[in-house]
């Protein structure tokens, strides 16, 4: 009998409502409030980038070869310097109690039940603390946005440090934010039973002026701070003052710092970044956390973060949230590849939805893969037990996929096992 058949012997190993991640996507959709799918499932613009993060991947096929040997297939890798189940992680996503109320709890969990790497959101439902309790000794790393204000990043850095966190991983693709239409027109917001922990202490004290703030601060020099009286009457009312991103100030051509309650459409951009200043600034601050950069897509920028020293490359858009017509993560992954030469670890995300397409991503030379939506879609299905379906669908198809195409070790895997096919449909050798 086929092992994918129930018996007598006891249930199904397989959920049997659930085979995919198509169907996984469509389970959640069922249970997802309209706001929070589309806030989740949205790219920028007319999604053109976040289309082609998926079809890119139907542009190469797989060539196995036969008669190798796969009677023993190891799966792992290592990532942060410790063993990971598969070369894939949960990438860091963010507000994930809006689609189960364990949120990212559950994610942990799972993560930690299936040895898989987890990457958490800083504007995540729950405390950064409590997620790595969750997920034990599991590793785990902490997506960050590098704050105007930079005493808001360096208390939550410190308090990564302490719970253990193996990496920080810095978004560097929203300079701005992208345009989300279905955002705007839900007017979404986070509904008021939930809330983002990691920043309730930064919260109390937005207002107040910032002490022990290095001298290489960027712009502690140029920054005009807003006027704090009305949201000082505001807090002794205990009215909750409104949150206002940063501008430039038209009359002093100087930065005015968002001001209010720390919120991802008024903080998380930040147009000041540079790679002169801020790297320097986030290793010295991080260590001995590693550094990574999270949204690279050429390979002029591959070359920036070698040279400024970062412990490992990124190649994402944001999901297709950013900029709508970018290129797509997988397309543009073998130009990174080529100009960092191994120097640093590259990683990639978008689009993945089968274990084939860690394969090809492998294949094409990515060192590691991470997911996003698909682990949102398990913990809207069943929570904890959705999200480790999630893990479970792609690290057996992850391994079947190496067994048919003759290979053993996540090692093994490189482009001569990959053709292209091209726009007549003809396949061609990498």
């Amino acid at each position: 009998m086929p092992p994918s058949a129930p018996s007598s012997e006891g249930p199904s190993p397989h959920d049997l409502n659930c085979l995919t991640i198509t169907e996984l996507e469509a389970l959640a959709y069922e249970r997802m409030d309209k706001q929070t799918r589309d806030y989740y499932n949205e790219g920028a613009d007319s999604g053109t980038t976040l289309a082609e993060n998926l079809s890119a991947y139907q542009k190469y096929r797989i060539r196995p070869r036969v008669l190798r040997d796969i009677s023993q297939i190891d799966t792992t890798t290592s990532v942060f310097g410790h063993t990971n189940a598969a070369p894939f992680g949960v990438a860091p996503t963010a507000m994930q109690r809006l689609a189960h109320s364990d949120g990212e709890i559950a994610t942990a969990r799972a993560c930690r039940s299936k040895g898989i790497v987890m990457g958490l959101s800083s504007f995540s439902t729950s405390t950064l603390e409590d997620v790595a309790a969750a997920n034990g000794s599991n590793p785990h790393a902490l997506q960050l946005y590098l704050f105007e204000e930079r005493e808001h990043s360096r208390k939550l850095i410190n308090r990564a440090k302490k719970a253990g966190y193996k990496a920080v991983l810095l978004t560097v693709d929203t300079p701005m934010l992208g345009r989300r239409n279905l955002e705007i027109r839900n007017q979404f917001k986070l509904p008021s039973h939930l809330s983002i922990p990691n920043f309730a202490e930064q919260d109390e004290d937005t207002d107040s002026t910032v002490s022990n703030t290095d001298t290489s601060d960027a712009n502690t020099a140029s920054v005009e701070r807003k006027p704090t009286s009305k949201s000082k009457a505001q807090a002794n009312t205990k009215e909750r003052p409104a949150s206002a991103a940063g501008r430039l100030d038209e009359d002093s051509k100087k930065r005015v710092l968002p001001s209010g309650p720390i919120t991802f459409h008024t903080h998380a951009a930040n147009p000041t970044l540079s790679w002169e200043e801020s790297i320097p600034w986030l290793k010295k601050v991080c260590a001995p956390m590693e550094v990574w950069v999270k949204g690279i897509a050429t390979a002029e920028d591959a070359l920036l973060a070698v040279h400024h020293g970062v412990d490992g490359i990124i190649v994402s858009n944001h999901g297709g949230r950013q900029l709508n017509g970018a290129l797509a993560t997988l397309d543009a992954l073998p130009e990174v590849v080529a100009a960092v030469q191994k120097k640093v670890p590259v990683h990639v995300d978008g689009g993945i939805r089968h274990g084939t397409d860690i394969f090809k991503a492998l294949a094409l030379g990515a060192d590691f893969c991470w997911v996003g939506r698909p682990v949102l879609w398990g913990l809207a299905y069943k929570g904890e037990q959705g999200v480790e379906l999630c893990l479970k669908l792609l690290l057996d198809e992850f391994r079947l996929t190496m067994g048919l195409a003759g290979v053993t070790s996540v090692k093994e895997i490189s482009k001569e096992f990959l053709c292209r096919i091209d726009r007549d449909g003809f396949a061609s050798r990498l």
